[in-house]
């Protein structure tokens, strides 16, 4: 089955994004819990880079396709997730990158290297991590999985709080009426 990615991100409304996000069928890992575990020889590197037993996975609908059985559970290890196997998975940062980001009608859109949308909002919060000279932003997915902004997408996040900063407000940023600080506490 070709694979048919969406519009760029710039030429899209928040309806649209809505629209695309809500078409997208992901497996229902929340109600899969199976007997089965072992290790995957998975590896996911800090550039959003995917490896099985070292070699670069570089089919990218096999990345896509692993991605929507990524679940991270509560003791922060992260699993591939299927009706009948759980396979260990080791991710060195975040799962995935958001590599670009759109403002429109109150909120902020953003795609990750897989393709996804995510739309930052109560149930995808962004959190600041690392220092305040340096810090980290990450955005929650699905199931546990964060995204964490690379470096363009992050300049960009931080050039639209400015624009709507006040003078000695805190670096923040809203998105369907949640706000988010930029800088670590």
């Amino acid at each position: 089955m070709p694979y048919d990615p969406p519009p760029e991100l710039a030429g899209l409304t928040l309806a649209d994004v809505a629209e695309l996000v809500a078409a997208r069928k992901l497996p229902p890992l929340e109600s899969w819990d199976p007997p089965a575990i072992e290790p995957s020889g998975i590896r996911i590197a800090a550039d959003g880079s995917w490896y099985h037993d070292g070699s670069r996975i570089t089919r990218a609908a096999m990345v896509r396709a692993f991605a929507s059985l990524l679940r991270r559970e509560a003791d922060g290890t992260y699993w591939l997730v299927t009706p009948h196997y759980k396979q260990t998975i080791e991710v060195e940062d975040a799962a995935f990158i958001a590599v670009d980001m759109k403002v429109d009608d109150g909120a902020l859109a953003f795609r990750l290297n897989t393709d996804d949308l995510v739309v930052a909002g109560p149930d995808n919060p962004l959190r600041a991590s690392g220092d305040p000279q340096s810090p980290a932003i990450y955005l929650m997915v699905r199931h546990g999985c964060e995204a964490r902004l690379d470096r363009s997408t992050w300049l960009d996040l931080a050039e639209h709080a400015l624009s709507g900063q006040y003078d000695n407000a805190p670096l923040q940023v809203t998105s369907l009426n949640e706000c988010f600080a930029l800088v670590p506490a």
